[in-house]
């Protein structure tokens, strides 16, 4: 089946499609119900058959660590045009600044995921490494870092630039005073669609900019999302998004032999609950729904 839904060379009929939209819709609805999700927003476009499809995908959600994905674009941006070169110094220190009465503050460094970069504190790591560690093992620590390096307003300006509206970036992470005042960077599934399209299709500023972009994040080391809902053979450039009451993922899956597809799956539950396999789940729902729609045809 897979091996004919790589080969498809048009569309499929639109009775086909609109017939698994409807299947594919009452499983994500079943899904929410078995998960008790609060919220689900879903946006998918496959580049191999040009497939749309979405569910409740400009609704704000808490973008967590999916944020780390427009630092990444913006850092990319000031190396395409020679403000900023990879193989750049940065001195590694845990002290920031709050966004709420320019206050101090520190990251816990026990909670980040990374000791490859907080092993460097009073020293330096390169620009390049620090966005390698802050998408693969999601470093809250590299993450301040380039924020710092780069400025808020550079991120913002990236996604004006490139016209990805639905991604909202104020600030870096565990800036305690601006989560407590409801200052938080926030995400649509639309918007992260646009930003990882364009990082696919080359435009996301030069394709050299994209190919390293790309590099880094088909190195993701946290696979519990879309790639647990696919066969081990597919290839996924994602990243994650977790933090105690949401669980996302927004990813670029290649296939041998077809075109790839992007797909951006946002969840919010309770507290209580734990973020369980929702996100896994619709990925493999979507991409049962994707093969049968081209199998069909």
């Amino acid at each position: 089946m897979v091996a004919k839904a790589q080969r498809l060379p048009v569309p499929p009929p639109q009775d086909s499609v609109a017939a698994s939209e409807v299947s594919l819709y009452r499983n994500l609805l079943k899904i929410k119900d078995e998960h008790a999700l609060r919220d689900l927003g879903i946006s998918f476009y496959d580049a191999e058959t040009t497939v749309q499809w979405s569910y409740n995908a400009d609704a704000w959600f808490h973008a967590a660590s999916t944020m780390k994905l427009a630092v990444l674009l913006g850092v990319f941006r000031e190396v395409d045009r020679g403000e900023l070169a990879l193989d750049a110094p940065v001195h590694v220190r845990n002290r920031f600044t709050s966004i709420v009465n320019q206050e101090a503050f520190m990251l816990d460094l026990g909670r980040d995921a990374d000791p490859d970069v907080y092993g460097h504190l009073g020293k330096t790591l390169s620009v390049k490494e620090l966005a390698y560690w802050m998408i693969t093992k999601s470093s809250n620590l590299a993450t301040n870092l380039l924020v710092d390096v780069i400025g808020i307003p550079t991120i913002q300006l990236a996604l004006d630039e490139l016209e990805i509206h639905g991604i909202k970036v104020l600030r870096g992470v565990e800036d305690q005073r601006a989560f407590a005042a409801g200052l938080n960077n926030e995400v649509t599934a639309h918007g992260l669609l646009k930003m990882l399209r364009l990082i696919a299709e080359g435009t996301a500023y030069s394709q050299e900019a994209c190919d390293e972009m790309l590099d880094i994040l088909l190195d993701q080391q946290y696979r519990s999302g879309i790639p647990a809902g696919l066969p081990k053979a597919a290839r996924v450039a994602h990243k994650t998004g977790n933090i105690s009451t949401v669980h996302h993922d927004a990813g670029i899956v290649y296939l041998e032999g077809r075109k790839p597809y992007v797909l951006v799956i946002l969840t919010q539950f309770p507290a209580e609950q734990g973020r369980g396999t929702a996100v896994a789940e619709v990925s493999r729902d979507i991409f049962n729904t994707l093969a049968g729609v081209v199998y069909e045809s």
